[in-house]
């Protein structure tokens, strides 16, 4: 039975959703572990939704320490097909201000230290990765923030880091000079992992400041940070909740169908414990 429809990740300000109503806690159990927190499941809009504190609620994880196949498996356990993901950054361009959201259709991988496959043990499956975003969903939440009064640009590319230290200024440049737009340390992994489950994922892109490329970035306090923080957070909450109203009922993207042509493994030969471990994610291709 699915429990939800439409997940939530929130991300660094951004720790509940406000406006659920008939909220319950729901602690999801994994073939990969525990996910990040308990995910809070509730009704949004008419909308049956669920959502997930990525640094769990209090914000104790660093990025490099998250979960991200329980986190995804535990939102296609609670039958999750769409994910939107909302994720503190900072801008690589001038165009970029603080409280301006980007919803990037690109990322630049820069981790070193962290998986990102459901797959191996025994199955090899490569998914197509050339447009990371569900285009159907960003175009939804580009609506959503024009309907609340957001700024919110559609398109560009997301670099991200492995943290948790930000960038140098050399880094920081390379960046810029590859044309990069927005700089974080979570979102990669979150769009690769839901594109093996099948379930549509957009970022939120929040911009809190300059990264230290800019003349001016030293000069911005811990208080402006999280002054621009809790905005972000308040407009975020605004722009979910305009998005999960507009979004369709059914889906018309190639998510849902992302494995159909992606498994190279001979069914036969995928070692039993490997395919009860999946059979969420390869039930309807892997007998």
């Amino acid at each position: 039975m699915q429990q939800a429809e439409i997940g939530i990740i929130g991300g660094s300000g951004l720790y509940h959703m406000p406006g659920f109503t008939d909220a319950q806690e729901v602690r999801q159990q994994t073939p990969f572990g525990d996910p990040s927190d308990a995910y809070i499941l509730g009704t949004l809009e008419g909308r049956k939704v669920v959502f997930l504190a990525r640094h769990a609620r209090g914000h104790m994880l660093l990025p490099s320490e998250l979960n991200f196949r329980a986190n995804i498996y535990g939102f296609k356990q609670l039958g999750v097909e769409r994910i939107v993901s909302v994720s503190a950054v900072g801008s690589l361009k001038e165009e970029h201000k603080p409280l301006d959201f980007v919803i990037p259709d690109q990322f630049f991988d820069r981790t070193r230290h962290r998986v990102d496959t459901f797959f191996g043990d025994g199955i090899v499956a490569h998914i197509g990765f050339g447009d990371p975003i569900c285009g159907a969903m960003a175009k939804v939440v580009e609506g959503a923030c024009r309907a609340v009064g957001v700024t919110g640009k559609h398109g560009g590319t997301y670099v991200c880091m492995e943290g948790p230290q930000f960038s140098t200024k050399a880094e920081s440049n390379v960046y810029r000079s590859w044309g990069a737009d927005v700089i974080g340390m979570t979102n990669l992994q979150e769009a690769k992992l839901a594109r093996e489950a099948e379930i549509c994922y957009v970022t939120i892109a929040m911009v809190t400041d300059y990264d230290c490329w800019h003349p001016h970035h030293d000069s911005v306090t811990v208080e402006q940070i999280v002054s621009v923080l809790v905005k972000n957070a308040e407009n975020a909450a605004k722009v979910v909740k305009a998005t999960v109203a507009d979004l369709p009922k059914a889906r018309s993207c190639k998510c849902g169908s992302a494995l159909a042509h992606s498994i190279l493994t001979q069914p036969d030969k995928i070692p039993a414990a490997t395919k009860e471990k999946l059979k969420l994610i390869l039930g309807k291709y892997v007998k």
